[in-house]
């Protein structure tokens, strides 16, 4: 067991855990953030994705020990329901979800995306979102969405 130390949505957070241990085990199995999914475990399928220090990185095979005094932000920590992220509401304008597994992962590959490149072209939102596997056959809403939500980011 060892302190790990590290920031969670803007807040300080300690937790006593092997450090070994996944993030995505950590956050969900301790800390009780619900947003991020196993979907493959190999870091493959982006359901899991979280944002480390600005960039979309898959949770289920980080070990908790990578994240010591870093900034991790999960869809929690990007918008709420009363003031959400223009993210979400792009998503929502654009009807760009079915059944929502994956979206958690989406979304926050979009923010990390949105946030080195507030103004990206439709091919760079498709290769940032590539990494996250749906199979609702939202894919073009999706990138319509974020392009919407960089447009209403930019004004």
């Amino acid at each position: 067991m060892r302190t790990i130390q590290f920031q969670l949505n803007g807040t300080p957070t300690a937790v006593d855990t092997d450090p070994d241990r996944t993030l995505l085990d950590v956050l969900r199995g301790r800390l009780g953030i619900t947003s991020p999914h196993f979907g493959c475990g190999a870091g493959e399928c982006g359901a899991c994705h979280v944002m480390v220090d600005g960039r979309a990185m898959a949770s289920c095979d980080l070990p908790i020990w990578s994240v010591v005094d870093k900034d991790v932000v999960t869809l929690e920590g990007i918008g709420t329901a009363e003031q959400p992220h223009p993210l979400q509401r792009a998503f929502i304008s654009e009807q760009a979800m079915q059944c929502g597994y994956c979206l958690s992962g989406i979304l926050i590959s979009a923010a990390a995306l949105l946030k080195r490149n507030p103004s990206p072209t439709e091919a760079e939102v498709r290769a940032a979102l590539d990494r996250n596997l749906c199979r609702c056959g939202s894919h073009n809403r999706m990138v319509r969405a974020v392009l919407r939500a960089a447009a209403e980011m930019a004004r």
